[in-house]
């Protein structure tokens, strides 16, 4: 996109929100970098450099727009439609993985030299894993700043930065502001404070419009395992597993005509922030580029009407690839009810207890290491699926099979698909869900089937895969529009939760 120096100035000079995360505008007269909608007059085309990364901007020496804010900008939908290295890559430093491991730990990851990575990430996005992770510092500095009473020490180790001198540095640099005057400057705009207890932050998610919230939200709650989830006061609320210890998100819709999706992030370490929003933005798909999907999938006649009654359905995914492979199989052939309860057993058996002042949450999923020991005759279930789950979860806790933001999407279908019980629809739920492939298709799924009939495409799993082919790369979207249409629309999966 950024290469595309007349396309990008036209997306300036509209102010087109929809780039937003796809490109950075640096200007040469005022040394700042902005996100394509900034409300300030359009640069001339000549002072307008386009660049790929905020990273990118801010290593060729511009500083983040005070206006625009171009640091809290939607994160690119590029790395979510790829499985390639950089998609890959981008994932995991999403995940805090440079921050934990360094980048020799990000390429092990990768199953690359650390020179492949770095070459790989400097020619695509014009930075390097260590300059990606810096950007991604800077903001979550600037989010503990402007939403946190912690000191500013206490900050800059939260954030990932080494030392107190090179958070200060960094923050000067980037936002053309010292740490503290950020802090005044927020302070001066909400003279109330942000009302939150001591250890909770709560902070916008932005996105792409448009977005229906209903199937991402109902999916979500009518799925949900006790214990580990609930919809409590308008909110989504979950438990997060994550590196330094766990937390709770609650997420809700908040409409407008500036909307987003409010995050309320409960932690016990500030240093996993950046973890915590990355992955609530991809359980929430918020990175995607909804225009670009219903524009391919609206040009089958079959798909438009439904498209455009709800245009930008997400695809609800997850937060914790591992788990939800658990769930799926737990899932099979049974009722909604029935594998939240065999959920709930497991977690109530296995999983680690929390405490949640502000609702009913009560655990974490167990992790696969804590699941290899089960014993199968206690499972309710017949014993084929039992063989399967069993064969599932020694498969994680060994290693042999990774679900994570990093992970090969083909790889990962193809040890899927060798382990006993585990067919295609699993294969598929599995990659759309929990690897976030959205080209994952589920043909053989009986609710996919009934609507393909109603809607007069093609009935059988064969003939629906061909004729799907032209959704493509989207057909996790088709999916969800599928899902939603009759006789299924009134299911509670694709309805917003009331009190």
């Amino acid at each position: 996109m950024f290469t595309d120096t007349e396309r990008c100035v036209r997306a300036v000079q509209s102010k087109d929100a929809r780039f937003d995360g796809w490109f950075f505008t640096g200007v040469l007269t005022t040394g700042i970098y902005c996100r394509p909608s900034c409300p300030v007059v359009p640069p001339k085309p000549q002072n307008m450099r386009f660049y790929p990364s905020a990273a990118a901007a801010q290593q060729a020496g511009f500083r983040a727009c005070k206006r625009c804010r171009p640091d809290t900008s939607p994160g690119s939908p590029e790395w979510n439609h790829r499985a390639d290295l950089t998609a890959r890559a981008m994932r995991l430093i999403a995940d805090g993985v440079v921050d934990r491991d360094g980048v020799a730990g990000l390429a092990a990851r990768l199953g690359y030299s650390t020179r492949q990575v770095e070459r790989q990430l400097r020619a695509e996005l014009g930075a390097g894993p260590l300059a990606l992770a810096r950007a991604q510092r800077a903001q979550t500095a600037r989010v503990l700043i402007e939403t946190s009473p912690l000191p500013m020490g206490d900050i800059a180790f939260a954030a990932g930065f080494s030392s107190i001198r090179t958070f200060n540095d960094t923050v000067q640099e980037v936002f053309a502001l010292a740490p503290t005057e950020l802090r005044r400057r927020t302070a001066r705009s909400r003279p109330g404070g942000n009302g939150t207890a001591p250890g909770v932050l709560t902070l916008r998610l932005p996105f792409r419009q448009p977005l229906t919230p209903d199937n991402l939200f109902g999916h979500l709650v009518a799925t949900a395992v006790p214990g580990v989830e609930e919809w409590r006061g308008g909110a989504y609320r979950r438990t997060l597993r994550l590196p330094y210890g766990h937390g709770i998100a609650a997420l809700s819709p908040r409409p407008g005509p500036n909307p987003y999706i409010s995050a309320r992030l409960a932690l016990t370490d500030q240093r996993d922030l950046a973890i915590a929003i990355s992955r609530c933005r991809r359980l929430l798909d918020l990175d995607a580029d909804p225009v670009a999907v219903d524009e391919q999938l609206a040009r089958d006649p079959q798909l438009a009407e439904l498209i455009d009654k709800a245009p930008g359905r997400r695809v609800p995914r997850t937060t914790d690839g591992a788990e939800f492979a658990v769930r799926a199989v737990l899932g099979q052939q049974v009722s909604t009810a029935a594998a939240r309860t065999h959920a709930g057993r497991l977690v109530t058996s296995y999983g680690e207890e929390i405490e949640d002042t502000e609702g009913g949450l009560t655990h974490l999923f167990p992790e696969p290491d804590a699941l290899a020991g089960l014993d199968p005759d206690t499972l309710a279930m017949p014993r084929s699926r039992r063989t399967t789950l069993t064969g599932l979860v020694a498969a994680l806790a060994a290693g042999d099979l990774d679900l994570g933001g990093g992970s090969d999407w083909e790889e990962a279908r193809r040890r899927l698909g060798e382990l006993p019980g585990i067919g295609p629809w699993t294969v598929e739920i599995v990659a759309m869900r929990a690897l976030g492939d959205p080209d994952a298709f589920p043909a053989t799924d009986l609710g996919v089937r009934k609507a393909a009939a109603g809607l007069g495409l093609p009935g059988s799993p064969a003939a629906l895969v061909r004729h799907s082919a032209a959704w493509r790369p989207w057909r996790a979207y088709a999916v969800q529009y599928l899902w939603a249409a009759p006789p299924a629309g009134d299911h509670p999966i694709n309805l917003m939760p009331t009190e």
